[in-house]
């Protein structure tokens, strides 16, 4: 006897305003659906082959002489070089699906996917895998996921082609961006389900003490066009002593709201809002005694304009003013950012081909005190700017 199912094969997607992972940092709602048939009988299932590759044109108005529009620290997430033509991403993803499993191998290619994978670059190549796990179903309501996969943490995700926006918010950069683990899903209804797992630490396919961190989502919605997300994982991500090997006491969690509500078939709202907190040492990296926090929120507004072009909205404002993670000054000191994207999104080739337009400011708090450098650098090299414009130009195929 034969059936058809339907598989997910793009498993990170959020939205692109008018229809747009699952897995990699939200799930949202799928676009890339292929049905399968599938023979019970034998168990035959079907093999899928997907990818895209994305390339890109950056400019900054501040011109910094170094070209690089990262300002301080970690302004940017990948589109990071300006003034010239740069490779983003190429991604190559086979999956098998049959009634009872899915498998999935996704690898990745270029710049970003170091960046993206940077818990175990262990070489100075340009290949990552970005995903490689099985899911069981036990059931049509219960499932089993082993392996490595992308977070269910955020709003936006790696993909560039899932996104509306070119470049990646400041909540994306600072949140995990993969997990290696085990997690196991439960549908009440098809308008509410729940994820929990234990995974290793974050960012990475070793772990680096004997702690597992705890993962969870809980998804419902509560009306037709409205689904939400709540988002959480907590986990010790301390080094162990090097000579005493014992494990330190420390903490690190993110809370995080993913929603997103599609207005018309032309216009939808989105909102992303996380915060999270750090207590003792982080991987190496050393960490507050007392817990210390950051957070953040994005709000989204995309509208299709006509088949083929849509426009797009994000405005964001995330603050590390306690220095806890990565965002800082450049004396070292904790700060926050407001950030407004305006973004373009023009399809060819019956949606192969993707055109991203795209306007971006960030702008930071002045820091106060003569001759004090600011969070950008200008044109001769010297750090006088507190905010950072920049325009860039998309390129993406995807197949």
């Amino acid at each position: 006897m034969k059936k058809v199912y339907c598989t997910v094969l793009s498993l990170m997607i959020s939205f692109l305003g008018f229809a747009k992972s699952g897995e990699d940092k939200t799930i949202m709602k799928a676009d890339t659906i292929v049905a399968v048939e599938v023979d019970e009988e034998e168990g035959k299932g079907a093999f899928a082959f997907s990818g895209y590759l994305d390339s890109y044109y950056m400019a900054n108005f501040n011109k910094p002489a170094s070209r690089s529009n990262m300002g301080a620290t970690n302004a940017r997430v990948f589109d990071q070089r300006s003034g010239q033509f740069s490779l983003g991403l190429v991604q190559a993803k086979v999956a098998y699906t049959n009634a009872k499993s899915e498998a999935v191998v996704d690898l990745s290619f270029g710049p970003n996917a170091n960046m993206g994978n940077y818990g175990n670059a262990l070489f100075s190549t340009a290949l990552a895998i970005k995903q490689a796990y099985f899911t069981y179903k036990f059931t049509d309501k219960f499932s089993m996921t082993a392996g490595q996969f992308g977070t269910h943490i955020g709003y936006e995700v790696i993909d560039a082609p899932a996104n509306f926006n070119y470049s990646l918010s400041n909540l994306f950069n600072n949140g995990p961006f993969y997990h290696a683990g085990l997690k196991a899903t439960y549908a009440f209804s098809d308008r509410a389900s729940l994820m929990v797992g234990v995974v290793n630490n974050v960012d990475g396919l070793g772990d680096n003490n004997r702690k597992k961190g705890f993962i969870s989502q809980l998804y419902f919605k509560p009306v037709d066009n409205w689904n939400v997300y709540i988002n959480y994982i907590g986990s010790n991500e301390a080094n162990p002593d090097t000579v005493t090997f014992e494990e330190p006491k420390a903490f690190y969690q993110v809370l995080d709201l993913a929603t997103s509500f599609q207005v018309s078939d032309n216009f939808l709202l989105g909102l992303n809002a996380a915060y999270g907190s750090q207590k003792g040492d982080f991987q190496g990296f050393g960490g507050p005694e007392a817990a210390k926090t950051w957070g953040g929120v994005a709000v989204y507004a995309n509208s299709a304009i006509t088949d083929n072009f849509g426009i797009g909205a994000r405005y964001e404002y995330f603050t590390n003013d306690s220095g806890v993670r990565g965002l800082l000054t450049r004396a070292g000191m904790g700060t926050s950012v407001n950030s407004v994207t305006l973004t373009g999104n023009i399809s060819l080739a019956d949606g192969h081909i993707l055109v991203k337009p795209e306007f971006r400011l960030d702008a930071y708090p002045k820091v106060a005190g003569s001759g004090e450098e600011q969070q950008f650098e200008d044109s001769d090299g010297n750090f006088t700017k507190n905010s950072q414009t920049t325009f860039g130009l998309a390129f993406i195929y995807k197949f």
